[in-house]
């Protein structure tokens, strides 16, 4: 198996996996990083969302022999204290009931703030609708991006 060198999280990480091997599995199984969840493997429901430099993506649909020196991060890098204010906001509002998609909702909404500090309503709508909460806690996810974005 070929050897990649890749950025996670600050961070250099040698692994040896399949060049067709999704980054999902090689941050959960090589890695140890469970922040990331698999929830359905073909890029629809947002749970492994992750950043790839910055933007948000599908850790399922990334080959980890496209990588190359391109930084990831994950939840577990978005901050040390876990005191970003998408997660504070995120507790402020109650949004997490079962928590399986929460780390793609946080990925996917710091991005959406990183990109646009001040979302109206509907980039809030479009930004998010790709990223699927099994409890529907979409209003308090929205309330969360706002007060986030005013932080």
């Amino acid at each position: 198996m070929p050897e990649y060198k890749l950025r996670i999280n600050g961070t250099s990480h040698n692994v040896n996996v399949d060049d067709d091997t999704p980054l999902l599995w090689v941050l959960r199984d090589e890695l140890k990083l469970l922040g990331t969840k698999f929830g359905c493997g073909i890029g629809q429901c947002g749970a492994c969302t992750v950043h790839f430099e910055g933007a948000a993506v599908r850790s399922c649909l990334i080959a980890v022999s496209t990588i190359g020196t391109s930084e990831i991060t994950t939840i577990e890098g978005l901050s040390e204290e876990g005191d970003h204010p998408v997660q504070k906001a995120w507790l402020e509002h109650d949004v997490p009931q079962c928590g399986y998609c929460q780390s793609g909702q946080i990925m996917n909404a710091t991005a959406l703030l990183t990109e646009n500090p001040k979302p109206t309503d509907k980039d809030i709508d479009n930004a998010m609708s790709g990223n699927i909460c099994r409890c529907g806690t979409y209003v308090r996810i929205k309330q969360a991006i706002k007060t986030a974005s005013n932080q």
